[in-house]
This record gives C-alpha cells, structure tokens and sequence, in this order.
C-alpha cells in the first residue's frame, strides 16, 4: 500500500473525489509506526475510511487543499509537544526541529492544535474536529502554561474542538470515525471512554463521578490546584477510573473513563499495518526527515510504564498498564526490517516506555488496577511486584537468531531497579554480553534523597549497586562499555546545596555528563505541578522550587562543574551556599581557588623578577669589571708608549 494522500493529485489517482477525514499533523508525513498520526490514519483506513494526511499546513486556505471532508478533521500537534518542540528549559527558540523536513524549526505553530483548529473553523464552521495526541492529551483539564506563565483552560475550550481523544487513542478514533459515518453528530458522542467532551452546565446530567476544582478556583488558589493534579492522575487508570469533570465558568469538562489497553492481538494488529516505514518522497529533496534515523530500525514492542516518574507525562498518557505484543509479531517486523535495502545488520532498539517490562506489575492490577497514589517501584520496590524478565529475554533471544542480524540493541530506557529485583541474573548479563553499544543509557536523575523522592525514583544506592555489577559482568567479558547516566538539574524539591551534592558525586564517581537536561514543566505531570504551585499534590505539604533562572543556570553549571565556561558560575554558587571548602586545588575540590592561584602566580612571578635582577645586578658587576681591566691596559699602554 502507498503512502496516503497528500495532494488533490494523489487523492483522485486513488479514485476518490473527497476523502472521509483530512488527518491535520505539526510533523511532517512519516509513516512508520513511531509516528501516532501513522498508526491513527492506518487504523482508520483498515476500518474502511478514506484518509488523507494535511502535513504542517501553513494558513488557513491549506484546509480546503482536499475540499470538505465527509466526516471531519482530525488534528495532532505531532509526535511532541509543538511548545516543546520550539523552545527549551530556558525558553530560547530552537534552531532545528527533528519532524520537520531538513530539520529546519518553524514549520509549525506554537500551541499547533488551536491554531489548526481556529483555521479550519474559519473554513468550515460546523465541520467535526476531533483533537488527539499528546499535545492534546496532557491539556485535557485546566494546566499551568509554563510559556505563559499562567493557567490555561482545557485545551478543548481553548481550540473549539468537538471531542478530545487522549491516550494512545486507536479503539475511541476507530469508534468516533464509525459513529459519525452512521450519521450522528459529535455532540452526542459522549460516552466512549478515553474521550473528553465539554458541555454547557445547564444540559450535563449528573452521574457518578471525580470532581476537580474548577477553573476559576485552581487559576486562584495552588491547593485548589495541586487537589486537581492528584484526582486526574489517580483516576487515570482503565480498571477503577472514574468519569472525571472540571467546571470551565459556563460549561463542564468531562473526562470519560480511560479505554482499556489494546490486548495482545489487537497490538499485533496495529503495528502490521502496512506502513511504508519512512518520510514521504516529497521530502528528499529538502533532505528528508531528521526523526527517521532514530526510529527506521527500530522496534516497540511494549506500552504503558508502571515506573510512572513524577516529571514524565507517559504514565499519564499511555497509562501505567503495560500492554505488549507478541514474539511472533515483533520477529515478523524485524525481519521486513532486515530486507529493507538500507539494513546494515543492527536492530537499533526493541523496546518502549520503558524496554524491559512485558508483564503487569502485579496480578491484581488486571481486576483491581494499579494502586492510587502509590508507585511500584519508589521509593522502595512493592513487595508485590512480579519481577520476570524471562519472556523479553526469550525475545531477544530469536531476534538474535535471524539471519542478517548481527547485532540487536537495547536503547531505550532500562529499569535498573527493576532489574535488580530479579533474583536470576540471566537477562542482566545477556544484556551485557549481547545488547549494549558500547553504551547502555540509564536514568538515575540525582543523587539526593530529597529530590530522588519528589521525582518518584529509586535511592542513589540501587543505582551504585547496578553500575558495580555492570561493569564487573563487563569486564568479566573482556568489553569496553559503559554507562550514560541521565541527570536532571532544577527539579521541584532540589535546592543549591542538593545540586552541589550532586556535583560532588558525579566527580566522586568520575562522571562527566556531556548532557545535562533542566527540569522542563510540560502539562500533565505531578513535577510541573509541585513546579507552579510549590507543593507536593499527594501531601499538600510545601516544596521547595528553584525558579530563576539565574539558580537554574547554577544548578545546571554545577553539574558540568569542570567545564571551563562554568568556573565563575560554579564559583559563585559554592560561595553563596556556604560550600567555599569545595575551592581550591585539593582532590576534592570542584574548582580552583582564583585568590589562591593569584597567590601562587604573583609568588612565581615575584621569584622570576627577583632571578631578573639578579641576573642583572651580576651582568652590571661583569660589565664594570672588564671596563675596569680596559681602562687599566689603556693606561698601561700608554705608559710603554
């Protein structure tokens, strides 16, 4: 099957004169199955619906490229956030953007989804407008805009959409898209769940439910909007969630249960759609697309991730339940992989949220769902956990196998504590021996207790017993390879001494991050609401944020602390913090002293000058000495004549 249409051309050589739906992306048109618009507009045309792809349109004349559709717009900012995709921690413009042909930035818009959605109301005001993916996803109630600095509606209010699809979204897309060719209108689709629909006060009907504090108060009032945070998250579960509503002035928000997971079968299904596995031809002469590379051969064979870290939005978008494909589906895209003509051998990744969790946390989590306000994994492992890393394994096993193959990588991220908890240590080293190139990237983040707990992360010391093992089983094995450690400076909780304790472990431990990541306060995660509001939402209790960033610009420093270009913020943030024992030329020190290295170099500048007019004082004495003797035999001489 070719990729979908693109143009009115490509449309009518497939014999259609309108499509069905016109799927609106921020990204350009990449089809393979790392990409969320690829999935959603190839699950929609297995359903029997004709689909063309609007990539990165550029006004509002674009939305009429392929005439009206007959059932409406779907809309997607892309694989990112479009904010997080322009700018950085620091709020500075980006200069490239990895979706967008050649890499070049600006081929989107800020807040991408209202503005397709304004433009295509411009067009066709009564039109259907469906809004998904992540974008859409982590706005679905009121949130804090770290960009603006301020609170924002529900991103339904705020783009005039008719529903909002949040989660991976397959199954309630698929059912939105058959109801609307059976004739009904969006406003009375309300009842699929993993959906979001808004309606006035006075025509919601009360049901059983979770009520968040409404906009007016979680704008006014940062308990009111940590309470908020804690009821969306806790009722984010398929098993025991909730219908969830948030008053927004003269209407309600209401947030339908999550959908179930994909079982098994249906992921197969999903990820053998006959994807053409690259950027659309229309891209080669601008050089393609930047985010294939990562990807092309890569495979997911997981999704969800019960390790649910404070800063990270996947929990809450894909859900803390892990759904996972079978071996057979994952060999059979490995070997399309291995006859695809650019193949050189390598499997870059087999892996997900997170690579190595392929059953559920526990037995309970299937009738029960996962725990409200607790965590699987943190501070300590549950004592409930079902650790089994024997089906991955078994996995990898035939993927090695295949011919073609010479090496199957592990690059996404690994659970070190999740490991660990394994009391067969075959996967540990067949991950060592087999599965790592030459580096193995792993999240510990920080150090510190305090801060290790407001991110929701395992103790530092589980991680010093992974990197002992690591590299015993790694020298043992005659290799070099070697850990990445992730860092993040700046979370909610870490203050400037936390960051210097994290400097000083890092020099400890002979570590020297070439990347060190700000904490960014994207929607939906509980850091970013400890971030605005200065609270923990499961305590109320308050927390400590660094927020300028000229402290950002410190913590950040201290952890390249041995970079040259950071040796005077360095300086300066030990010296405000008291921590002037970490100055000077010792083993342990961080920086070197200036006043101290002013002493040495004046003392050896002093000792030169000294040498100088010593040499001097000599060469006067040597001189005076032989004028001396030349004036004696000139009178000598003059005596004889």
């Amino acid at each position: 099957m070719p990729f979908l249409p693109v143009t009115p051309e490509e449309m009518h050589n497939l014999g259609w004169d309108t499509p069905d739906i016109i799927a609106v992306t921020g990204d350009a048109y990449v089809d393979h199955p790392s990409f969320g618009l690829s999935i959603i507009t190839r699950v929609l045309e297995e359903a029997g619906h004709n689909v063309c792809v609007l990539p990165q349109p550029q006004n509002a004349r674009d939305f009429s490229r392929f005439g009206r559709p007959k059932l409406g717009f779907f809309v997607t900012s892309g694989n990112i956030d479009s904010m997080v995709a322009h700018y950085t921690a620091a709020k500075r413009i980006r200069r490239d953007d990895a979706y967008t042909a050649g890499g070049k930035a600006g081929a989107r818009p800020d807040r991408a989804v209202n503005v397709y959605c304004h433009q295509i109301r411009e067009m066709y005001p009564d039109i259907p407008i469906i809004i998904g993916g992540l974008e859409a996803s982590l706005r679905r109630f009121a949130h804090y805009d770290y960009w603006d600095v301020s609170v924002h509606p529900s991103i339904l209010i705020d783009s005039g959409a008719d529903l909002l699809v949040y989660g991976m979204g397959e199954k309630q897309t698929v059912e939105i898209a058959r109801r609307l060719a059976a004739g009904e209108t969006a406003a009375h689709i309300n009842d699929i769940r993993g959906t979001v629909l808004a309606v006035p006060v006075r025509e919601y009907l009360p049901r059983p439910c979770a009520e968040c504090p409404s906009l007016e108060l979680v704008t006014k009032d940062l308990k009111q909007h940590a309470i908020a945070c804690r009821i969306q998250q806790d009722e984010q579960d398929a098993v025991r969630g909730k219908t969830v509503i948030q008053r927004h002035n003269d209407k309600i928000v209401v947030q339908n249960p999550p959908m179930s997971p994909l079982t098994g079968n249906e992921l197969d299904r999903v990820y053998e759609l006959p994807y053409m596995r690259d950027y659309h031809p229309m891209y080669i002469p601008l050089g393609g697309v930047p985010g294939i590379e990562e990807v092309k051969f890569s495979i997911t064979h997981n999704r969800g991730c019960f390790g649910a870290c404070n800063f990270c939005s996947l929990a809450y978008h894909q859900g803390r339940q892990i759904a996972c494909r079978s071996e057979d589906s994952v060999v059979r895209e490995a070997e399309i992989i291995t006859k695809m003509p650019d193949f050189k051998g390598y499997i870059h990744d087999v892996g997900g949220p997170t690579a190595n969790f392929r059953t559920p946390s526990c037995k309970k989590q299937l009738t029960q769902g996962l725990c409200k306000g607790k965590k699987c994994l943190a501070p300590e492992i549950c004592p409930s956990i079902n650790v089994d890393h024997g089906d991955y394994l078994h996995l990898l096993r035939r993927l090695r196998k295949l011919p073609n193959i010479k090496k199957v990588f592990i690059r996404s991220g690994i659970r070190f504590d999740y490991l660990l908890a394994d009391k067969n240590e075959t996967f540990f080293k067949e991950l060592v021996e087999h599965h790592v190139s030459g580096q193995l990237k792993v999240a510990p983040e920080h150090c510190s207790t305090t801060v290790l707990d407001y991110m929701g992360k395992p103790s530092i010391a589980t991680y010093r017993t992974f990197q002992k093992r690591f590299y015993e089983l790694t020298k043992s094995m005659g290799k070099k390879q070697y850990l990445v450690p992730y860092l993040m400076s700046s979370h909610p909780g870490s203050t400037i001494n936390q960051a210097i304790e994290l400097a000083v472990f890092l020099k400890k431990e002979g570590l020297r991050p070439e990347q060190v990541q700000d904490f960014y306060p994207t929607p939906g995660t509980i850091s970013t609401c400890m971030f605005y509001t200065g609270l923990d939402p499961y305590t109320l209790k308050p927390v400590y944020v660094p927020r300028t960033q000229a402290e950002k610009a410190k913590q950040r420093a201290l952890l390249q602390y041995y970079r040259p270009q950071n040796r005077n913020i360095v300086l300066a943030a030990l010296k405000s913090a008291g921590r002037t024992d970490l100055i000077g030329n010792r083993p342990e020190c961080l920086v070197d002293d200036p006043d101290e290295n002013k002493q040495v170099r004046d003392s050896r500048q002093n000792a030169k000058t000294r040498q100088g007019r010593g040499v001097q004082t000599l060469d006067r004495g040597r001189i005076k000495k032989k004028n001396k003797l030349t004036n004696k035999k000139g009178r000598n001489a003059h005596k004889k004549g």
